[in-house]
């Protein structure tokens, strides 16, 4: 017969109870142990900065000072922001331009009283603001470039025009006047005319002009490549070179004359129409020619009644109905 006894049934479901527990403590104790055990990675640990959670903000410090529990506690300011709104920003900035506009367009301080005029000679100061028409007006509205073309438009006379506009309210306008050279004389009218063939008004007197009678008009001239402003000349620039080669030989009693089919020339008073064409480049040498078969006929005792030397290489001339001199007149000369 056996010692042992056996158990219930009850304290059977204890033993295994127990049984279970010391187990679940056995397997709970092995993991902690590897949980604490250090792992060493080759791979190079980042580093994630840790992230600061302000959970107050004041900070807090203890100074020895001698004196128990004594702290000092950061004093707490705090400044509210503006809550303005954008478009409260941009409406104010548009009242704020609206206003400077309003001014400068209603101000007399930045209106023109009168503009200062400079370099004119012959054309007024009245004639030439009556273009203008900028008194009394904005400075802001004053266009320079509109304004000088105007005065170019208006006064052909002038061969250039330069308008500078500075605050508050001051307008210059500098012109340069064209120089007459010719008194062209047509028919019952006249004009002057400078040394590229502009013609203009004549305002006033200028002496030294050179007198040219005008059977039919002349060949017109181009304008300049260099000036958009610049009109259509009146004469050629060749033209006008040969008048002013031609004028010092010109005899005092004689006018000289532009023919459309002859040139430029004069009415001798011995008696015979001359022509030189209108050639600036060899003018010179058909003075020579000229002077020349001249003296040949006075040397022949021949007067005659025309002469052409437009071209010099091939000069002719056609006798009065009385070819001879009379010995009367040669000896009065």
């Amino acid at each position: 017969m056996s010692d042992k006894r056996e158990l219930t049934r009850a304290e059977q479901v204890r033993a295994r109870r127990s049984k279970r527990l010391t187990h679940d403590l056995t397997q709970t104790k092995h993991r902690a142990v590897k949980l604490s055990t250090l792992v060493t990675s080759r791979v190079g640990t980042s580093y994630v900065p840790a992230k600061h959670k302000h959970t107050d903000t004041s900070r807090r410090f203890n100074i020895a000072l001698g004196l128990p529990h004594f702290t000092l506690h950061r004093p707490a300011i705090s400044m509210s922001r503006p809550r303005g709104s954008w478009r409260i920003a941009s409406f104010l900035l548009t009242c704020m331009f609206g206003a400077a506009i309003y001014l400068m367009w209603t101000l007399s301080y930045f209106h023109v009283p009168a503009s200062t005029v400079l370099g004119n000679v012959r054309l007024s100061r009245e004639e030439i603001e009556a273009v203008l028409n900028v008194t009394g007006q904005s400075i802001f509205v004053v266009q320079p470039e509109d304004i000088a073309m105007r005065l170019r438009l208006n006064y052909p006379e002038l061969a250039s025009a330069e308008v500078n506009v500075y605050l508050p309210n001051y307008v210059y306008v500098t012109v340069s006047e064209r120089q007459p050279v010719i008194l062209w004389q047509q028919g019952e009218g006249f004009t002057w005319i400078d040394s590229v063939g502009v013609a203009f008004r004549p305002r006033g007197e200028v002496k030294g002009l050179v007198l040219v009678i005008g059977l039919a008009t002349p060949p017109a001239g181009v304008p300049s490549l260099d000036d958009p402003l610049s009109l259509s000349a009146y004469l050629q620039k060749e033209l006008v070179d040969a008048i002013l080669i031609l004028a010092p030989n010109v005899p005092a009693d004689s006018t000289l004359t532009y023919d459309p089919n002859d040139g430029l020339g004069w009415k001798d008073s011995r008696g015979w129409n001359i022509f030189f064409g209108t050639r600036a480049q060899d003018m010179p040498l058909k003075l020579r020619v000229y002077q020349s078969l001249v003296d040949t006929l006075a040397a022949r005792r021949k007067v005659p009644a025309y002469i052409n030397v437009a071209y010099p290489d091939a000069p002719y001339y056609r006798m009065a109905e009385f070819s001879e001199i009379d010995p009367s007149v040669e000896g009065e000369e």
